[in-house]
């Protein structure tokens, strides 16, 4: 990170995989130093006090991320290219399909006041269908798209 940086606030930290996309993409963009802050585990959001702005939803941080501080393209790809918007398709493709169906099988399962066993079934059925595209896809290549590991990859981690 470079000297004149001020640190980053990351909110929601290391709590739920949402937040641990965020602190991967900061990691392997070498910017350690972040403030970590989680008020409710609801999140992440983060504040970046080097351009002002202050933005939530795991995807939209991603992409914030990238565009301001991986100018090599590191884990990213030039603007306007195949692997640009390949890339950000999975990576909506992990925001609205994988994310959502893994965090309703885990509400039904464990905080839900009374077991529904409808609600279960239909979202192990869609993580089962989610995770077949994904599979299908990864059996003829190491990563999600282009020659090296992107921040669409490392999305699906957590």
């Amino acid at each position: 990170m470079p000297r004149d940086m001020r640190p980053t606030k990351l909110y929601g930290g290391y709590l739920g995989p949402n937040p641990l996309k965020a602190s991967f993409i900061l990691s392997e963009l070498d910017i350690f130093e972040y403030e970590v802050i989680n008020p409710n585990s609801r999140l992440p959001a983060i504040h970046d006090p080097n351009t002002g702005i202050t933005i939530w939803e795991s995807g939209a941080i991603l992409e914030y991320i990238l565009d301001t501080y991986d100018k090599e393209h590191k884990l990213s790809f030039a603007p306007g290219t195949k692997e640009f918007y390949q890339a950000r398709q999975w990576l909506y493709y992990q925001v609205t399909g994988q994310g959502p169906y893994y965090g309703q099988v885990v509400w039904f399962k464990r905080y839900h006041a009374e077991r529904v066993d409808s609600a279960v079934q239909r979202y192990v059925n869609e993580i089962k269908r989610v995770s077949k595209v994904l599979d299908e896809w990864l059996e003829r290549r190491e990563w999600l798209f282009g020659d090296k590991m992107s921040y669409a990859d490392l999305a699906f981690v957590p």
